[in-house]
């Protein structure tokens, strides 16, 4: 029968003794105080090899004129410049969906288009720091008008107008509306026992959205359609395009604070809709009155929270939940449908 030997642990306090003593004596000269002991299976003096190669001193060094040239004779936009300037950068006018607003570049022309057009403003640009009194006069003039402003680098206010002044006015293709010009008729419709429907179109940053909201609404008897000051794209050329002409016979009104213009419209008397798909209310359900105002939001935000806080009711469109969403165009025009069948069936 086979016995085991018994286990007995080895001092090795003696070799290790010795061998401290042996890296002692064949460290240089000034290291053999600091230098950690050796381990057995690990080396101190070099980092261990990866796949073949060594990572530590073997690693190529670059120091002086040793420093590796790389090539300047690549193809660029002159003199080895591998970006391109702004002077060398052309606007793609080939394909009509990529026309440019128009902009408005200089200190007298901006500033006489806040005066007499402040609705035909989409957004002003002001260069960077430019340090200029009368850029910081103007900035407040359009926030008095409630025009989104913007600082730019120059070479950007460049691509748009030439000369500029430090100062880019982005142009609508139609002057839009103030609320002041047109909320008598809107307030005398319940003592006139008139029909009215007002669109409301939010968060909508895609042009051809907002031509077919557009022309939607004229389609189906929109008296006016109402946008935010901010967060909408501005009435392009695409707009103008999409709308198919509706963008000249149609409304457009831009008030300085839609949340308390809706907050008006209720109280003399409108329904304030929304669509929205998260909620249990159907749109063949529902009941409409003489005067409506129908909200639709952006495809990624849906409604903004200050319109549906004030919602009479939330709206849903019957939808597949593989579809899980309506483009907001398509979603205005059911609705907006919607109304009308009931009102005229």
């Amino acid at each position: 029968m086979w016995n085991p030997r018994p286990f007995t642990p080895r001092d090795n306090s003696s070799d290790n003794n010795s061998r401290d003593n042996d890296s002692r004596d064949n460290a240089p000269q000034g290291e053999g105080e600091s230098r950690a002991p050796h381990r057995e299976g690990f080396s101190y003096g070099r980092r261990p090899t990866r796949y073949g190669q060594g990572f530590g001193d073997d690693r190529p060094r670059f120091g002086g004129n040793d420093r590796p040239h790389f090539r300047d004779d690549r193809g660029g936009f002159g003199n080895g410049d591998r970006r391109p300037r702004a002077d060398n950068v052309a606007r793609a006018l080939g394909d009509a969906e990529s026309t440019p607003q128009e902009a408005v570049g200089g200190l007298r022309e901006v500033e006489e288009l806040l005066t007499k057009e402040p609705g035909r403003v989409h957004r002003v640009l002001f260069q960077h720091q430019s340090g200029n009194p009368r850029l910081y006069t103007l900035q407040k003039l359009a926030k008095k008008n409630h025009i989104h402003v913007q600082q730019v680098d120059g070479r950007v206010l460049d691509s748009y107008a030439r000369p500029n002044g430090g100062i880019v006015a982005l142009c609508n293709e139609k002057s839009l509306l103030t609320w002041d010009e047109v909320k008598q008729e809107f307030f005398d419709a319940q003592e006139k026992n008139e029909r009215k429907l007002v669109a409301v179109a939010t968060n909508i940053e895609d042009p051809r959205n907002l031509g077919a909201c557009i022309r939607s609404s004229l389609a189906l008897g929109v008296d006016i359609l109402l946008m935010p000051s901010k967060g909408m794209c501005g009435i392009t050329p695409t707009v103008a395009r999409a709308s198919a002409g509706a963008l000249d016979k149609l409304r457009l009104c831009r008030p300085d604070n839609l949340e308390a213009v809706i907050g008006e419209l209720k109280l003399a008397g409108y329904q304030i809709l929304g669509l929205d798909a998260m909620t249990q209310t159907g749109l063949a359900d529902y009941e409409f009155g003489e005067r409506v105002v129908l909200a639709v939001g952006g495809e990624d935000v849906g409604l903004p929270p200050f319109i549906r806080k004030q919602c009479t009711a939330v709206l849903r469109i019957p939808m597949k939940p593989e579809a899980q969403s309506y483009n907001a165009s398509v979603a205005l025009s059911l609705g907006l449908y919607e109304i009308n069948r009931k009102r005229f069936s």
